[in-house]
C-alpha cells in the first residue's frame, strides 16, 4: 500500500492579481486578469460562463490575509506546495511581489517552486502572437545574471527539493538557443553560492520527447492540458465545427477548439511515462475562452468527479513508478481563472474540486 506522506501534489499558482504600471498602460488603468473573467460571456448553449470566485471574492495577491487563506485551502484539501510563475525578462522582472512578499515575510509556510514563464508578452496571451508587448532575450550573461536573484529563493527551507536539490521550472526550456550551456551556467552558480546542485526540469506543453538530460535537465513536467495534445484533439474529435459551417451549431464552434473533457482524460491516461523522469500533470477543467476572441480551448462537461478519477489514476500511476520524493504529481492550476482551470472555491461548484483533490489523494492511504 502507497503511503500518503510520500506523494507531493504541486499547484501551478498565477501571481496575477494585483496591478501593475505596465498593466495600467498596456490594458488599462487597475488592470487584473479579473477583468477578464468578470466580462466573460457564454458563447453557446450549455457553456458555463461567467466563473465567479466564492469565498475568497475578486482578490488582491497584495493582501497577506489572502495569501495565508489560500495556503491553508490548500493544505486542507491535500495540496503539497504552490509553483509559482516567475517572469524574468532579460534583467526585468514583473508581477513579482506577491512571491517577494511571501519569500521575506517568511509566510505563509506552505512549501514553494519556481517556474520560469520565459514566453514574450503578447496581445493574444499566448506567447506567439505579432503584436509583442515584452519580448524574451537571452543571452548567457543574462542566464548568469537570472540564477543569482533566485539564490535567496532557492535556500529558503521552504523551498521544494527532489533528492536534496531545488527544482527550478522553466516552461518552453525549447525557447532556449543553448539550453544545456544556460543548465551548465545555473548549476555552477548554485555551487558558487554554496547551494549545491539544482535539480531542473523542463516543461512539456508545446514540446515534448526529448530526454531532458539532452539538453542539462534532470526531468520533464506534463503540462496538462498539453497544447500539441489539444491540437491531435481538435482534429480527431471535434466534429463541432464541420456543423458550425452548415449552420447546425453555433458560430463558436467554429471559432473555438471545443471538446469533451473527457476525450482529453482518456488521451492523457493512455499516455505511458516515458524512459527518462516525468511528473504527471492533470487539469481540473479548461476554458480560456475569457482571454481570447477565437482560437480558444474550451473542454465541455468537466465535472468534480471526472477529475478526480483522472487525478486519482495519476496519483496510482506515479506511485507504482517511483519512490521517496519523486513522487510529485502537478496540477493546472490553483488559480488561473481567466483559462477556466482553477481550484479555488467558486460559485458554481463551491469546493468541489478540492474536496475531489483531498479525496483521490486520501486514496492511497
Amino acid at each position: 500500500m502507497f503511503s500518503q506522506s510520500d506523494l507531493r501534489l504541486i499547484a501551478f499558482y498565477l501571481p496575477q492579481y494585483h496591478p501593475i504600471p505596465e498593466n495600467d498602460e498596456w490594458w488599462g488603468k487597475g488592470f487584473t486578469d479579473w477583468r477578464n473573467v468578470a466580462k466573460a460571456k457564454p458563447l453557446f448553449r450549455g457553456h458555463s460562463q461567467p466563473h465567479r470566485p466564492g469565498e475568497l471574492g475578486f482578490y488582491d495577491l497584495r493582501d497577506p490575509g489572502v495569501r495565508a487563506a489560500q495556503a491553508a485551502l490548500a493544505r486542507e484539501h491535500g495540496i503539497f506546495g504552490f509553483c509559482y510563475y516567475h517572469y524574468w525578462f532579460n534583467g526585468k522582472r514583473l508581477l513579482e511581489r506577491p512571491f517577494q512578499e511571501v519569500l521575506s515575510s517568511r509566510k505563509p509556510e506552505l512549501p514553494f517552486c519556481l517556474c520560469w514563464a520565459n514566453e514574450n508578452w503578447t496581445r493574444a496571451w499566448d506567447g506567439r502572437d505579432q503584436q509583442v508587448i515584452v519580448e524574451q532575450a537571452y543571452s548567457h550573461d543574462d542566464d548568469r545574471a537570472h540564477i543569482r536573484t533566485l539564490m535567496p529563493a532557492f535556500h529558503d527551507d521552504r523551498y521544494i527539493r527532489i533528492h536534496g536539490k531545488p527544482i527550478f521550472l522553466v516552461y518552453r526550456a525549447e525557447e532556449l538557443p543553448d539550453p544545456a550551456h544556460t543548465a551548465a551556467i545555473w548549476r555552477e552558480e548554485a555551487h558558487r553560492a554554496g547551494l549545491g546542485e539544482l535539480f531542473l526540469a523542463r516543461v512539456e506543453s508545446f514540446a515534448g520527447g526529448v530526454d531532458p538530460k539532452s539538453i542539462g535537465f534532470d526531468a520533464a513536467v506534463e503540462f496538462a492540458p498539453e497544447w500539441r495534445n489539444v491540437r491531435k484533439l481538435k482534429r480527431e474529435r471535434n466534429p463541432y465545427r464541420i456543423f458550425a459551417k452548415i449552420g447546425l451549431f453555433e458560430d463558436a464552434y467554429r471559432k473555438h477548439r471545443i471538446i469533451r473533457y473527457q476525450s482529453l482524460v482518456d488521451r492523457r491516461l493512455a499516455e505511458e511515462f516515458p524512459d527518462y523522469l516525468f511528473f504527471r500533470c492533470v487539469t481540473p477543467r479548461f476554458d480560456n475562452s475569457p482571454r481570447r476572441s477565437e482560437g480558444a480551448a474550451i473542454f465541455l462537461d468537466a465535472t468534480p468527479e471526472s477529475y478526480e478519477n483522472w487525478l486519482d489514476q495519476v496519483v496510482r500511476k506515479t506511485c507504482e513508478r517511483y519512490r521517496g520524493n519523486e513522487r510529485i504529481v502537478f496540477i493546472n492550476a490553483w488559480n488561473e481563472w481567466a483559462e477556466g482551470n482553477y481550484l479555488e472555491p467558486d460559485e458554481s461548484y463551491g469546493r468541489a474540486y478540492l474536496e475531489a483533490t483531498r479525496k483521490a489523494v486520501s486514496k492511497i492511504e
